[in-house]
């Protein structure tokens, strides 16, 4: 990459409060993506050889943990403590909540085992808003139409429909939970809700509670879980593997207990995967925005025991990333800044791109800008500036009362974002793709349920803002309610990891290594290693195992 225009002289050439002048561009979407999206390239995919996928293209350090071999062996859970529930949910999210909510009140029992605590994902680190058409001037076609041309239409219509047409109830749903929106200023006590326009959208449909709308939205389905008796919570117990009986239905799955260290065998009747995506894998060596449990685990455990996956080769790069200083690197300035009128500015001081075009565009004219020379260049660092000075002098007190979340995160960089604009740079963010599913969140492996970013089918190939906090309440309250369902079923009679052999033997005959192993559960610099924490290179690991409320 060429280096960039060195910050002090790029200041220079900033002038807050003065409309920038405009670069000129010709380029057409399809050649800016191409040319310099990082899905896009002459290393960016290659054709899995193992598995339901095989022959289809995925993101090179993705196909190295989908093809990889278990963590576990019959050996290693033998003797294991043996638990029975209605239904399995792994992960403790929006999504996993949920969908817990949604069967425990349909009568069912609930295991809901995180990784990390109840409410550790990236729900709660969502911060622009949540989609909903509920503005006289919008209507939920126009929701579908431009989720559709967001994701460039390949995004499943049944699967899109029913996500919008969800929307105005789930925020209805949430209300009832206590959650809070932010409303229009002239009617702040029992006025309509504060719309406004994310980019890609033809209307203003974001709901939002501040610059944390995420945070807000965990905080009431936290609440809500608690107060359930029908859900036993176990944190700090990640999923190693899941559990198949001899007809090939998903029928439970190992876990593993951070604290006592040990594992427990769970049997349910339906499990749901809500493990969210895939961002601390830093695929292609970018920065995330994602929280420090997102390894894929999800994809890889469903992948392993039969789950048809799609779109494997397709991520989401928010464009607007912490660059500078580095040790942020990644930490996501939310959309609202831009939705707001925040602009982006090269290093010239020219604005370069429409900031509410859709992510990927945004995100590919940032790169173009900083490898073609425009960029800024400070500490090492590259990046552009966003304008948050021009934005605070346009709306007095914008920072304070609404985009608290930025002013926050500027203080952390060291600076004053009303004085100095921000370096940015693209930051890997969402997982496009995943596991596919139904209009009930169900997979192609009996007996197993996904919801949220471990899914793919509803995105396409790229996600419109405030559509990901939609997915998960939408799926994942119908995911729960078949699920629930489906836990009025026979339990069956006999669960193991058979599949895990078959797996080992496709992995053999493909030639693969048998000693590259996954999920990862924890990011490369966790120093984390299943095997020596479970003890299991002694064989001396049994301990109770008792999951934490």
């Amino acid at each position: 990459m060429p280096a960039g225009i060195p910050y002090e002289e790029a200041r220079k050439r900033y002038r807050p409060g003065v409309a920038p002048a405009v670069r000129g561009d010709d380029i057409s979407v399809e050649a800016l993506l191409k040319a310099y999206h990082p899905d896009h390239g002459p290393n960016a995919r290659v054709a899995l050889t193992v598995g339901v996928n095989r022959g289809e293209p995925c993101q090179p350090d993705l196909a190295r943990y989908l093809q990889a071999n278990a963590l576990i062996d019959d050996v290693d859970i033998a003797g294991a403590q043996l638990v029975s529930t209605d239904v399995l949910i792994i992960g403790g999210g929006g999504g996993g909540c949920a969908s817990a909510l949604t069967a425990a009140r349909q009568g069912a029992q609930v295991i809901l085992a995180t990784k990390l605590r109840l409410g550790d994902s990236n729900t709660v680190m969502a911060e622009g808003g949540i989609q909903a058409a509920i503005g006289e001037d919008d209507s939920p076609q126009l929701h579908f139409e431009d989720t559709l041309r967001a994701g460039h239409f390949c995004g499943e219509p049944e699967l899109v429909a029913q996500m919008v047409m969800d929307g105005p109830d789930v925020i209805r749903w949430l209300i009832r939970l206590g959650m809070m929106f932010d409303q229009e200023e002239d009617r702040p006590l029992g006025g309509n809700l504060l719309r406004k326009r994310p980019g890609g959208a033809s209307a203003a449909r974001i709901l939002s509670y501040r610059d944390y709308t995420g945070l807000e939205m965990m905080r009431v389905l936290r609440e809500a879980v608690d107060l359930e008796p029908g859900i036993a919570v176990w944190n700090r117990c990640p999923a190693v593997e899941l559990l198949s009986d001899e007809r090939g239905r998903c029928a439970g799955a190992v876990i593993y207990n951070l604290e006592w260290r040990t594992f427990v065998l769970v049997r349910a009747r339906a499990v749901i995967l809500a493990t969210g995506g895939a961002g601390r894998l830093h695929l292609n060596a970018f920065p995330t925005s994602n929280h420090y449990g997102a390894t894929a685990d999800g994809l890889v455990l469903a992948y392993r025991i039969g789950a048809r996956l799609r779109e494997l080769d397709s991520f989401q790069y928010h464009p607007t990333g912490i660059a500078y200083p580095p040790h942020l690197a990644g930490g996501l300035i939310s959309e609202a800044a831009r939705s707001a009128g925040a602009k982006l500015i090269n290093g010239e001081g020219e604005r370069f791109v429409d900031e509410l075009k859709p992510r990927d565009i945004v995100a590919s004219a940032i790169l173009r800008e900083c490898a073609e020379g425009r960029g800024i260049e400070r500490g090492g660092q590259v990046g552009v500036f966003l304008d948050t000075p021009t934005l605070e002098m346009e709306s007095p007190g914008i920072l304070a009362k609404r985009l608290v979340t930025l002013r926050h995160l500027a203080h952390k960089c060291g600076q004053d974002a009303s004085q100095e604009p921000f370096l940015v740079y693209p930051t890997l963010h969402y997982q496009n793709g995943g596991v596919a599913i139904d209009k009930e969140g169900a997979t192609s492996v009996p007996g197993l349920y996904c919801v949220g970013e471990v899914t793919g089918g509803i995105h396409g190939r790229n996600r419109l803002m405030g559509n990901a906090l939609l997915d998960i309440l939408s799926m994942g309250r119908r995911a729960g309610a078949s699920a629930a369902q489906a836990g009025r079923s026979v339990m069956a009679a006999r669960a193991g990891i058979g599949h895990v052999h078959a797996w080992q033997r496709e992995l053999t005959l493909a030639g693969l290594p048998l000693h590259v192993k996954a999920p990862q559960l924890f990011p490369g610099y966790a120093n984390f290693d299943l095997r020596v924490d479970a003890g299991l290179h002694t064989g001396a690991w049994g301990r109770a195992v008792g999951g934490t409320r």
